[in-house]
């Protein structure tokens, strides 16, 4: 009888009946009720309720495991699916979320249309704007009539700016669209600068728009459009922007941006160019689009073969959020569809998310660790207001703020996730403490990353870690028109990564790319395949120590085809290249004494060094007992690089090993030779050396790489 009314208050809190059980199971289904008891049987209609139930289950039964299945379909989201320390699972009796074992669930900020809402376009004033070639192809959508109204606002995006959700955008097939631009995929050289514009990097916040010329034809179709954009690299190779066009003038021909740029306007160089966007008169290709912001009317270019289905991203928060909580996995789950984040962790520890997939997002996939909620100036360094659920300005911020603790909690896991098509980078991993140097032990493991984007094109990259001791391992990031990994911090570890085709745009940039701190010591950089680096115009590395970036070991690494210049040690001190293989490559490695040169303000009293390794008390423990090699810095000729070591290396078919002095870095014993010095397979990129291979002979303490673990594990 006690078991009895046991049960039944059980039942009265909303929960099911597992009073005698260890393990519990609710389950969730499109086709379920929120008024069901959470049974395989009759299942629970939302994440909420289910995650309420847990909630109770939790607070009353304390069971060994809990887990929520949903079954299959597209669960949409309206507002962030918010979880909290009193939905958190204990070490080794986790709350697991995760699809039912074999069916495809999505979680969903957006909203399905119809594909029979889509018509013909039938007024003549429209398809008279059309290219000739599209007319018969595009389809027609009436928002407002659907009661679509939220579309979001076109801004300025690119270097210097901050994160931010995307407007309205289309998704057809579960495959993210592209706004109509001109030229479809080169860029239009900039013309005479007539005026630069102003220069915020330079401290002019006037918001001046810049002049230039082009010399092309084809814009005298666009007299009609009334918010054409434009994108480009409009001075550096590492700074993208996109603005908007307040003035086309088709007689002289001449655009006139209606925001600045960073630096402002420049010609001449080959990066140095642009192309147009959100035109309906250059819808010209399967899977454009444009939206007429006026009529609410969206036009579209179908993509190729049968429409199956159209989507838009309506949600501009995080699709999951996870604040305070602990032991909570994710399992095989699509967040898709959104134009925020596709998921947020702050504090907490051991949450994991596994084997899902994040696609089709106007921000970064995985965020962990705050952000900075956006400055009102175009700044490339500024004190921000930290804040949850967003990452906003924290680029920006972390320039003058270098040791800014992000609250990401320790031992969160991303592993075995498929992340591609967002908007702007991949992952933001955050964790660990710079001033005490704990580490957060935030890992990002197995993912595959690539094509993360559509909307910022520099320095929103497949990686960005920061803080202290993080790990990046067996991922394959790749399809980056910028850097692959960003790195700022301490004790990080980057090992048995596939990076390949990153900084495959612009100029002046790395597939790694960390600098201008000396304190971030500690990092290591082993076991990695980097190829097919860069293009054919731009100074591109695979590893970039920027600006007297210190004390990087990178060692164990394959470098195949890997930059203009595979490694660049921009007049830093303490790093050390050991039993590396370089192939292909023009020059392995660049050294320079910048800091004795154009950047030896770096080093004035007060600058900009002396201010980042006082933050971090650097004479003092822990930096001094980690790392005593840098205790002296300002006592040991600062601007001379020193300490870097280059040894035990292999180089094949390279054709310049060093073009530095001698003085800035030790170089010992290394293997160079042309040809094929003994891989498995040379020609299909099998870079592992046969036992039998003559480096072994030649230079004995050189260690075998284990070349087949590099990359995605297949379990």
């Amino acid at each position: 009888m006690k078991r009895v009314v046991a049960l039944l208050l059980l039942w009265q809190l909303g929960t099911v009946a597992f009073a005698l059980q260890s393990n519990v199971t609710y389950y969730v289904s499109p086709q379920g009720k929120d008024t069901n008891p959470g049974t395989l049987e009759k299942p629970f209609a939302t994440p909420e309720k289910a995650r309420d139930a847990v909630r109770i289950t939790i607070k009353h039964h304390k069971p060994e495991a809990v887990t929520v299945f949903f079954r299959q379909g597209a669960y949409q989201l309206k507002k962030s699916f918010e979880l909290g320390l009193a939905d958190s699972g204990v070490e080794g009796s986790p709350v697991t979320y995760s699809a039912y074992p074999n069916e495809t669930v999505s979680f969903t900020g957006g909203i399905s249309i119809s594909v029979e809402k889509a018509k013909k376009i039938t007024n003549k004033a429209t398809l008279a704007r059309i290219v000739p070639e599209a007319k018969g192809s595009i389809l027609q959508i009436n928002l407002k009539s659907l009661g679509i109204s939220n579309l979001g606002i076109l801004s300025p995006r690119g270097f210097g700016r901050p994160y931010q959700p995307a407007p309205l955008e289309l998704f057809c097939n579960h495959e993210a669209m592209r706004l109509s631009r001109w030229p479809n995929e080169s860029l239009v050289p900039i013309g005479k600068v007539l005026d630069t514009g102003s220069i915020p990097r330079n401290g002019d916040f006037s918001n001046r728009g810049g002049k230039f010329t082009f010399g092309v034809s084809r814009p005298d179709r666009w007299g009609k459009a009334k918010e054409i954009w434009i994108s480009g690299f409009f001075r550096y190779g590492y700074a993208d922007d996109a603005v908007k066009i307040a003035n086309l003038d088709l007689i002289h021909k001449t655009i006139t941006t209606a925001q600045p740029t960073m630096y402002g306007f420049e010609g001449g160089k080959v990066f140095q160019s642009w192309y147009a966007y959100n035109l309906l008169e250059e819808i010209d290709r399967p899977g454009e689009y444009f939206i007429d912001r006026e009529k609410g009317i969206l036009y579209f270019f179908p993509p190729e073969g049968k429409l199956n289905s159209i989507e838009l991203s309506i949600l501009e928060g995080p699709l999951v959020v996870l604040e305070n909580c602990s032991n909570i996995h994710f399992n095989n789950i699509t967040f898709e569809c959104a134009r925020g984040m596709g998921m947020y962790i702050e504090k907490g520890k051991n949450n994991r998310i596994e084997n899902s997939v994040f696609r089709n997002l106007g921000e970064v996939a995985v965020s962990i660790g705050k952000g900075i909620l956006p400055l009102s100036d175009l700044k490339h360094a500024g004190t921000g207001t930290p804040a949850s659920r967003v990452l906003g300005s924290i680029l920006a911020h972390n320039y003058n703020n270098t040791t800014f603790n992000r609250e990401a909690g320790t031992g969160q896991l991303i592993s075995g996730c498929h992340i591609y098509n967002t908007g702007t980078g991949g992952i933001s991993l955050g964790g660990g403490d710079r001033i005490t140097l704990e580490k957060g032990n935030n890992r990002v493991e197995n993912c595959r990353i690539h094509d993360f984007n559509r909307l910022d094109r520099s320095y929103k990259v497949g990686i960005n870690i920061d803080g202290v001791g993080n790990v990046i391992r067996n991922c394959e990031i790749y399809n980056s028109p910028g850097s692959a990994i960003m790195l700022h911090g301490n004790d990080h570890l980057i090992e048995y990564n596939n990076i390949h085709h990153a900084v495959i745009d612009g100029d002046d940039m790395g597939a790694i790319y960390y600098g201008r701190d000396p304190s971030e010591f500690g990092n290591k950089v082993q076991y990695n395949f980097f190829h097919h680096i860069g293009n054919d115009h731009g100074m591109i590395m695979a590893v970039y120590h920027d600006d007297g970036a210190c004390g990087m070991e990178v060692t164990d690494n394959v470098f195949y085809k890997a930059g203009s210049r595979t490694i660049m040690i921009g007049g830093g001190n303490d790093n050390v290249y050991r039993n590396n293989i370089f192939i292909d490559c023009p020059l392995a490695f660049h050294l320079d004494n910048r800091l004795q040169g154009w950047a030896k303000s770096s080093l004035d009293k007060g600058g900009i060094f002396e201010t980042r390794l006082a933050a971090v008390n650097y004479k003092q423990a822990p930096y001094a007992t980690a790392y005593p090699k840098f205790i002296n810095y300002f006592e040991d000729s600062p601007g001379l690089p020193k300490r870097n070591f280059i040894d035990n290396n292999v180089f094949i078919n390279v054709k310049m090993i060093h073009n530095g002095s001698p003085a800035w870095s030790y170089i010992g014993k290394c293997y160079i030779a042309c040809g094929d010095p003994g891989f498995v397979d040379y020609d299909k990129m099998n870079f592992e050396l046969k036992p039998s291979s003559e480096v072994f002979k030649l230079l004995p303490s050189f260690k075998a790489i284990p070349f087949g673990k590099i990359g995605l594990v297949t379990k």
